[in-house]
């Protein structure tokens, strides 16, 4: 647990600068909201702190897989710092804020062709919505989902290069898949494959789904108000962010699945093996 220690401290206080970068960066906060932003980052630091520093499995999967946290929250962190850099600048503006709006404008702009999660996202809002906001949520929702698009890329090319998850070690399904039970009746890899195929197509679905729940949704509750610039920031970062998280854990139990098999077939051709020679 000693080893352990220095990286999970290391890994809460990431998770603090995290919750706390848009309260920091944005003006106007009220002090009720600094306080619930300091209590979440907390609890943030607290689970994240009990978790990479014990040797026994908690919430988080694949914790000792990396780089398959490293880069969700590397996804997530550039996604709320871009996002509150580019709400900075509309009191605030800098070289800097102007570059990544001007940026976002361009891509959001280029993603949102019909049909596309940025323009579903577009008419989620009230047709009575300020021209400002809707610019200000398409390009919130056009660089967050190229963020997602691009951690997607990154965790595959790793899968690859890196012969993941087992160069870094033998893999501990217990450890890294918590909430997994490989006694729970069925075959394991058929299991893992059946998980990983429903990931993926949640990943793939919820950016469309998101929307039209919301603006469905609308119609019997209050909308939620995009006008906030913090409401904005986690309501993008969220639309994006766990559609891709779903995403790649499909295709990271997917790996585990095929690798679990892989083992499989060399065990059963040793034992066949070693049978033939005593023979």
């Amino acid at each position: 647990m000693v080893s352990r220690l220095p990286g999970a401290i290391a890994r809460a206080l990431l998770v603090v600068l995290l919750i706390v970068t848009p309260s920091m960066l944005l003006p106007g906060a009220s002090s009720d909201a600094q306080q619930v932003v300091a209590l979440v980052a907390i609890f943030g630091a607290v689970l994240t702190l009990v978790e990479y520093a014990s040797s026994y499995p908690g919430l988080v999967e694949f914790r000792d897989a990396p780089p398959f946290n490293r880069v969700r929250f590397g996804s997530l962190f550039a996604t709320v710092l871009l996002l509150t850099v580019i709400m900075r600048g509309h009191t605030d503006p800098t070289t800097m804020t102007e570059f990544i709006t001007a940026v976002g404008t361009i891509i959001g702009h280029s993603i949102d062709f019909p049909y596309s999660p940025v323009r579903l996202v577009v008419l989620m809002m009230p047709d009575q919505t300020d021209a400002a906001l809707v610019a200000d949520v398409r390009t919130a929702a056009g660089l967050s989902y190229l963020i997602s698009l691009l951690s997607l890329t990154v965790f595959v090319l790793a899968l690859g290069v890196n012969r993941w998850p087992t160069r870094s070690g033998a893999f501990n399904v217990w450890v890294n898949l918590p909430t997994f039970d490989p006694t729970a009746g069925g075959d394991v890899v058929e299991r893992l494959n059946r998980d990983a195929r429903i990931n993926i197509a949640l990943g793939f679905l919820l950016p469309f789904l998101i929307p039209a729940i919301v603006k469905l949704a609308s119609n019997i509750f209050d909308p939620v108000s995009m006008a906030n610039p913090h409401t904005l920031i986690w309501t993008m970062t969220a639309w994006a962010f766990l559609p891709a998280s779903l995403f790649m854990r499909g295709i990271a139990m997917g790996r585990v699945a095929s690798m679990i098999e892989e083992k499989r077939k060399r065990t059963y051709a040793q034992a066949q093996k070693e049978q033939l020679q005593t023979v």
